[in-house]
């Protein structure tokens, strides 16, 4: 790489050509203080904190957006530049709510830290904007309008990175703002309630919906069975969410802090996600046998059901017609194991523990009952009892708050074992937390149901890894069946249009949502980048090694719910409870 000479306070340096003064120094060792950009984000220069003096400058230059250039002198810390950041910092707070200690960004808050950096105690200036009404229109996510800094990372994420476009800004001067279409609220709008635009606000201004009282108050009623279930990715992103590492593997103290909040069985979301592949495996085998329509999709990431159901609903034939994994489970949960523990479903309530924001409009999706229609003949059931097959979904920060409130000291505890007879899984299912590994799970058991054999190599490296689009050829009995992973719905987007075009030469296409997978959710610890992605990743990938089966029909627990409740893959039973259908919306709301 090419290098270049600058001067940054009076020191000099050598860089590499072509960076940003904000990424030049930091090289050299010097941070420059900034709101509004973020890598791989957002880079529009609006805060005005990253300013700097450059020699030879008419003006203050902001860091973030100005190149670096051959032996360029740089002033990071004159009083001038100083004055001037602490000034843009206080004209933020001063139309800000002061609000710290109830915000559920306190503490976690990139306006509170640059402001105690900078040692502002006050501001000197008065609130120039009117106070705006919270959007709680969605299911998922709530927005406060009036702690939103305009920094724009969540318009690029929702435009750049997920080319949905559900929010941006509107109006100009004081009145500017970020809002929805017609400012109608995100739950009226094409947002697929992902949460990326949370996980990257430096502020309180985007933050999930919060349920945690909803659950306390589900675990202290009387006549309740309340169960939980704890997605793969929940793994490697609560223990950092309780201060432990990044990426740290944590399952055993996660069940452990699980049972001492009072969940009267804790599961594992993994066990239905063996079910998934099971399911998902012979739905693929059936439409390359019968001509079926193809490619097919996975259908495990909700905010990439909601994605297509907006925006190619021509295309929903493509989908696989599985449930996930969440609302397998539930389904499950409230009718086979009910039965089995002799249990009124109605007094079963499933909590969900997602990295992801979208899994709690999922969960109140209307088609999301299918525990209910099994019960309705059964029981003579009315419309007056009808009942969700999962009543709560918290994200991994909110399961954080849970623990901190209850005075559970995660990092002491013990490691512990999942409840029977839904908490068995494979090294499969736990690879579901990252990208590619719901493929390279569905590849395991369909290419050995197909074969007769194993493949050559459980770990299919191919399709492992960051990059936004990955794929893999592989020969299966002389026939060649080409595979695609993709995951951010941009990427996603890419080969919708193929399919669009006639052109997508694959039989089996996994999506998912947001960046690196679940483990990049947008209910997962704060901050989240792509070095803890990783992190994640290889956590979830040393699991998956380290378990003694790692192949999802090799479930025992799952070999006994076909035995004794579901009979077969895709039988009636299976239709009833793990399968569904997807609504064609439009971009139209």
């Amino acid at each position: 790489m090419e290098k270049i000479n600058i001067k940054v306070n009076g020191k000099d340096y050598q860089v590499d050509k072509g960076q940003t003064i904000l990424n030049a120094c930091k090289k050299a060792g010097v941070n420059i203080p900034h709101l509004c950009y973020m890598e791989d984000v957002a880079d529009n220069a609006s805060c005005g904190v990253c300013v700097v003096e450059v020699k030879g400058a008419r003006a203050l230059v902001r860091s973030c957006v100005q190149q670096a250039n051959e032996a360029m002198e740089i002033t990071t810390n004159s009083k001038k530049v100083m004055d001037a950041r602490k000034t843009n910092v206080e004209l933020l707070l001063a139309n800000h709510p002061n609000e710290c200690l109830t915000c559920g960004r306190n503490q976690n808050c990139e306006l509170q830290e640059i402001s105690q950096v900078m040692g502002i105690k006050e501001t000197r200036y008065v609130r120039t904007k009117k106070i705006d009404a919270i959007d709680t229109t969605s299911p998922s996510l709530v927005r406060d309008p009036n702690k939103c800094i305009l920094c724009g990372r969540c318009v690029k994420i929702c435009s750049a990175v997920q080319t949905v476009h559900a929010i941006n800004v509107a109006n100009r001067g004081l009145k500017s703002k970020v809002t929805t279409f017609m400012d109608k609220g995100l739950g009226n709008s094409v947002c697929v309630n992902c949460g990326q635009c949370a996980i990257v606000c430096p502020t309180g201004a985007i933050v999930e919906r919060d349920d945690t009282a909803a659950v306390f108050t589900a675990l202290q009623a009387s006549g309740k069975t309340v169960i939980v279930q704890t997605a793969p990715a929940i793994r490697v992103g609560i223990g950092e969410a309780m201060g432990m590492g990044a990426g740290a593997l944590v399952t055993g103290k996660m069940v452990a802090a699980l049972r001492r909040l009072g969940f009267s069985k804790v599961f594992d979301t993994d066990f239905s996600a063996d079910l998934t592949i099971m399911e998902e495996g012979h739905e693929l085998i059936k439409r390359i046998k019968t001509g079926g329509t193809l490619p097919m999709i996975t259908s495990c990431s909700p905010g990439w059901i909601k994605f297509i159901e907006h925006f190619f609903p021509e295309q929903l034939g493509n989908l696989s017609t599985c449930k996930s994994p969440q609302q397998m489970f539930g389904a499950l949960a409230k009718s086979f194991y009910a039965e089995k523990m002799g249990l009124d479903p109605r007094n079963v309530v499933v909590v969900s523990i997602m990295p992801c924001t979208a899994k709690k409009y999922e969960a109140k999706r209307p088609e999301m009952m299918g525990a209910f229609d099994y019960w309705k003949n059964k029981m003579a059931l009315t419309e007056n009892d009808k009942f969700y097959d999962v009543d709560y979904v918290l994200t991994t920060r909110e399961l954080a708050r849970m623990f901190k409130e209850t005075g559970i000291q995660f990092a002491e505890l013990p490691n512990e074992e999942f409840d029977s007879p839904l908490g068995a899984s494979t090294g499969a299912a736990v690879i579901f937390g990252a990208t590619g590994g719901v493929m390279e799970a569905a590849l395991r058991t369909a290419y050995e149901v197909l074969t007769g054999t194993a493949l050559p190599s459980l770990d299919l490296t191919v399709v492992r890894g960051m990059e936004g689009i990955k794929e893999a050829e592989l020969d299966i009995n002389g026939m060649k069946v080409k595979v695609a992973v993709a995951h951010t719905l941009a990427n996603a987007r890419k080969l919708l249009e193929q399919i669009k075009a006639g052109t997508s030469p694959y039989a089996f296409i996994e999506v998912m949502t947001c960046p690196g997978g679940c483990i990049g959710g947008g209910g997962q610890p704060i901050p989240t980048t792509w070095a803890i992605r990783k992190k994640r990743a290889e956590s979830i990938y040393s699991e998956d090694k380290n378990k003694g089966l790692r192949k999802s029909h090799e479930n025992p627990e799952v070999a006994v719910l076909y035995k004794d409740f579901l009979k077969e893959p895709l039988g009636h039973l299976s239709h009833e409870l793990l399968h569904t259908e997807y609504i064609k919306r439009g971009i139209l709301v």
